[in-house]
């Protein structure tokens, strides 16, 4: 199985920003429950349940203020909204919805755990596993690079189209498994490893617009980021080529590059990472959504 060594010392999880706005369609979610007493309004709409890893839309009234969390959600002018589940949240998230008359409503919404396999990966380098100071201290600095580019709010509804796979191939790693390098305990795996030739087109799975792109980081080797807007991003790793730069408006199906086995990898294969900010998100259950929204277009 060939598979990325990338978050040997740090999994270095990506994001990116920019796009003009798409159709905001999605398949419609169950309405949540109202606490007792209150009547539902019926347009405030989120999924009841939602997996660990999961990208989250929602609807509210327009001109609503959301919060989660720490955060002041961005509402499109349909009023759908957006945030990420991680990878070790277990306990029930809440939203709060204030309708622009200032009537209040909270969501709970139910995370249903995943089961997490361990992955042994053995006959890694030494120094990749346990780099000396100096390359240390270049994979901080790198970093820090991708941790800016994926800070960004755009107000583009990228996120809300139906994602398509950027490569088709085996999947040889899958996201949030524990790696295990050399018999010394690793990162969980950031993103979705898909197995492919060197020089296999990589395609863009939504719109956006390309926010970092660097042809040889010490871990990731060829590494681009795409902003899907509302802070939700995709990055993809080992690149072999790359034929976007930053600032460049990209349609979903575009070519943003090639397969490659640059930087820290035991072969050929795209990582695909997704994030909302700085949560790390399955891509497998975005492109399961896209599926669904297809599937409800026949």
């Amino acid at each position: 199985m060939r598979l990325a060594v990338a978050a040997a010392l740090a999994t270095l999880a990506l994001a990116a920003s920019s796009a003009a706005p798409v159709a905001d369609a999605q398949p419609a979610p169950t309405p949540v429950a109202a606490p007792a007493g209150d009547a539902v309004d019926p347009r405030i709409v989120f999924p009841p349940s939602v997996q660990q890893g999961a990208m989250v839309i929602g609807k509210v009234p327009a001109g609503a203020s959301v919060r989660y969390g720490e955060r002041t959600l961005r509402a499109t002018p349909y009023g759908s909204v957006v945030f990420g589940i991680g990878r070790e949240q277990t306990a029930p998230v809440e939203v709060d919805v204030m309708a622009a008359d200032g009537r209040s409503q909270r969501v709970s919404i139910v995370v249903l755990p995943r089961d997490w396999p361990i992955e042994q990966i053995n006959g890694v380098p030494p120094k990749t596993v346990n780099p000396p100071p100096e390359i240390a201290e270049r994979i901080r600095r790198e970093q820090a690079l991708v941790t800016a580019a994926r800070d960004r709010d755009d107000e583009r509804a990228d996120f809300a189209q139906a994602f398509v796979w950027p490569v088709r191939g085996r999947i040889s790693g899958r996201f949030g498994n524990q790696r295990v390098y050399n018999g010394q305990p690793g990162s969980a795996h950031s993103g979705m490893d898909i197995a492919a030739a060197t020089g296999t087109p990589v395609l863009a799975p939504a719109a956006g617009v390309v926010t970092f792109a660097a042809p040889d980081l010490y871990l990731t080797g060829g590494t681009l980021l795409l902003d899907h807007g509302h802070g939700i991003s995709s990055n993809f790793l080992h690149l072999s080529r790359i034929d976007v730069k930053v600032g460049d408006r990209i349609v979903q199906g575009q070519v943003l590059g090639a397969v490659g086995a640059t930087g820290r990898a035991t072969g050929p294969h795209l990582h695909w990472g997704m994030n909302w900010f700085d949560v790390r998100i399955d891509p497998l259950l975005v492109l399961e959504r896209g599926d669904a929204v297809r599937a409800g277009a026949k």
